[in-house]
């Protein structure tokens, strides 16, 4: 605390000491206080003394055979009253966050990934977890160090590690892509495996925005020999398979992406080589600390 040109040393109240003043008043004498709290009353007055200097006035006065409170003291006493009630809530809020029964976990998702893995997953944990609020929202797949977790996608069977510091790479699932083609498509008819060259002259449907996803499957075409000739351009499963039904090409689709299938089209598994986009959680390390943190990485993981 400063004061004109010279400063003056202010020493803070300790807690522990005031939950000892309070001890001494409200059993009446510190002999009394030092059996309740297991100390010796010479312990008990050598902490009162210490907490009176700090606080610079006198906190107790004899009174008869036992001792009882300035209007420092009383002061005091009703504030460590406070503070006893606020550290004993704190301790139990604590605990249940250790517990994984209260808190709250930041997630960010990618959108394709949201109907298939992420809503099941959700209910799931919400099930077991229904204290913990889970702060959801849709990002474009890159790790965030200030998220709990984010859905992202890597390279299938590896890749450089995980931009940031402190970030866990913890895989989820590989997700095969299929071909799906309209009813009456000559690959269809015979078939439930077809060749990725095979769809080369075929114009195509796109199913991904740029990015990991759609990597995965130029990727694969490149490795066929060829670039897909995109007749359509569509960010939205549903809605492709709706334009493949329509006649206006063939697409690539994830399995996780196929759940609800358009009446009028068919899905077949590819080979040469198969498109796999590789699922991953970028988890902070600090979080897997965290009970609920963990349970939704497993609900993920069993979704």
């Amino acid at each position: 605390m400063i004061h004109g040109a010279g400063v003056k040393l202010c020493y803070m109240l300790d807690v522990r000491r005031m939950q000892v003043l309070r001890a001494v008043v409200t059993s009446g004498s510190v002999t009394a206080a030092a059996a309740n709290l297991g100390y010796t009353p010479s312990a008990v007055s050598q902490q009162i003394g210490v907490l009176e200097k700090e606080a610079g006035i006198a906190l107790l006065e004899r009174f008869g055979r036992g001792v009882r409170p300035t209007a420092a003291g009383r002061l005091l006493t009703e504030h460590a009253a406070v503070i006893g009630r606020q550290v004993a809530e704190a301790e139990t809020a604590l605990a249940d966050l250790r517990a994984g029964r209260t808190g709250q976990i930041s997630v960010r998702y990618f959108a394709t990934a949201g109907a298939d893995l992420v809503a099941p997953a959700l209910a799931r944990f919400r099930a077991e977890h229904p204290g913990v609020r889970v702060d959801l929202r849709i990002a474009d797949g890159a790790p965030d160090p200030e998220t709990d977790l984010t859905l992202v996608v890597r390279p299938r069977g590896g890749g450089p590690a995980v931009p940031g510091e402190g970030l866990r790479l913890v895989h989820l699932l590989d997700d095969p892509y299929r071909a799906v083609l309209p009813k009456g498509h000559p690959l269809a008819d015979r078939r439930t495996t077809v060749e990725l060259a095979e769809l080369a002259a075929e114009p195509w449907v796109g199913s991904e925005r740029p990015g990991p996803c759609l990597d995965a499957v130029t990727d694969a075409c490149a490795a066929a020999g060829f670039t897909p000739d995109i007749a359509v351009e569509c960010e939205e499963y549903a809605t492709a398979q709706g334009f493949v039904a329509a006649g206006l090409g063939v697409s690539l689709i994830p399995l996780t992406g196929l759940g609800s299938r358009h009446p009028n089209v068919v899905v077949r598994k590819v080979r040469g080589p198969e498109p796999v986009r590789s699922i991953h959680a970028a988890v902070r390390e600090s979080s897997l600390a965290l009970p609920a943190v963990r349970g939704l990485l497993t609900a993920l993981q069993e979704a």
